[in-house]
């Protein structure tokens, strides 16, 4: 099947893939005066008096805003907001198929930081939470910080989701090889939003004390120019930062520089960067997630040629799919479930802890879920709503 060309037949019939559905009909005079005039007027009083009462008599509880400027699209990179509604249409999709969250994509004609901010204060009252998505680094980091007083949780998908899942794959895939987790060293290649989100995870940099973090033994981050380093005069204040948690020995030189004794090469970049040449430099039995779309850092069968023990990618019709829909609708359900403020350190590491375990006998083919298990969600819920009870996040 030609899924690009049919894609866009799909798109052209539906003419949007979502909705929305009321939850009663409206049929009678009496259904008439208890929706809307007179009997709206109780629970608009009743809020009124007591702003905590929108959790009980609307849809805020169950509601998520998913929020765009377009870019940074998967793949497609700055296409501007109206070219992403597609995408976060489908994301719509996810939260309701999966977590049974009704979310709704706003996509913001502006590339402004500050506007972006204002927008999402003024719309909050009807959400809540916020899931940002494909905006791009590093005013994405930004955004999401700035906005953590808003009240509900803010979490921008591109970074913690993607690294949360990394996380679930490589525990399970250390796992099976047979290396502890604080032991690997780990190139990353790409230092974006999810690059930076993926470090900051694996070297345990936001720890918590309510769940135990393995950190890794260290994170090598690679950009279009190379490795991250202490002498490099061009680097954002994410790298920046990032860099006092990694490339612990300081070391220079480029991509495939920094993969030589490496366990683990993670890609969030752009595709057939590496070969089996490459692949052989690492150590034994390495691992390799390479999750740019549609074309991976370097195909699994590639990879294996050098010597990749496992192999996993971003795409469905490949084992060991690294897949955010495995992440973002169960950490929403549970974060709503228990009206949490914030999505905490603790929050993610229970996610990406459930979705691990998620698989009880995992192997080189399968370290990770299914990304159309049903059941991972509501695990994941349940694990994010005893990490905030026990943290105190929840109301």
């Amino acid at each position: 099947m030609d899924f690009f060309k049919e894609s866009l037949n799909l798109h052209a019939r539906l003419k949007g893939k979502i909705r929305i559905d009321p939850k009663i009909d409206v049929r009678t005079t009496e259904d008439l005066s208890l929706v809307y005039s007179p009997g709206v007027a109780e629970p608009c009083l009743a809020i009124a008096k007591d702003p905590e009462k929108v959790w009980d008599y609307t849809i805020k509880g169950n509601t998520v805003a998913i929020v765009t400027d377009g870019t940074a699209v998967l793949g497609l990179g700055n296409i501007g907001a109206k070219a992403s509604i597609p995408v976060m249409e489908g994301k719509a999709m996810l939260f309701k198929r999966f977590a049974n969250i009704n979310a709704f994509p706003i996509c913001i004609d502006t590339e402004d930081t500050e506007k972006i901010i204002e927008t999402i204060r003024l719309i909050s009252p009807i959400f809540g939470g916020i899931n940002l998505e494909d905006i791009s680094a590093p005013r994405s980091f930004e955004i999401e910080t700035r906005l953590q007083d808003l009240g509900i949780p803010v979490f921008h998908d591109d970074q913690h989701g993607t690294a949360i899942v990394v996380l679930a794959g490589l525990l399970n895939a250390a796992k099976v090889v047979g290396k502890s987790m604080t032991q690997l060293k780990v190139v990353i290649n790409g230092a974006g939003a999810a690059g930076i989100a993926i470090a900051r995870l694996l070297r345990c940099v936001d720890n918590t004390d309510s769940i135990q973090c393995l950190a890794v033994n260290d994170v090598i981050l690679c950009d279009t120019k190379g490795v991250i380093h202490e002498a490099r005069t061009d680097l954002n204040d994410a790298k920046r930062e990032i860099l006092k948690h990694t490339n612990r020995e300081n070391k220079t030189g480029n991509l495939k520089d920094a993969l030589v004794g490496a366990d683990v090469f993670i890609g969030v970049s752009v595709g057939n960067l590496l070969t089996a040449d490459d692949i052989r430099t690492m150590a034994k039995d390495s691992i390799i997630f390479g999750l740019a779309n549609p074309i991976p850092e370097i195909m699994p069968e590639e990879a294996k040629k050098g010597g990749a023990a496992i192999v996993g990618t971003g795409r469905s019709d490949l084992p060991n799919q690294i897949n955010n829909v495995l992440g973002f609708p169960g950490i929403f359900r549970g974060a709503l479930d228990v009206r949490a403020k914030r999505i905490s350190p603790g929050m993610k590491l229970a996610a990406a802890y459930a979705i691990a375990d998620h698989l009880r006998d995992p192997s080189r083919e399968n370290i990770i879920p299914a990304t159309l298990n049903e059941s991972v969600a509501w695990a994941v819920a349940k694990a994010v709503r005893e990490a905030a009870e026990s943290e105190g996040l929840s109301v």
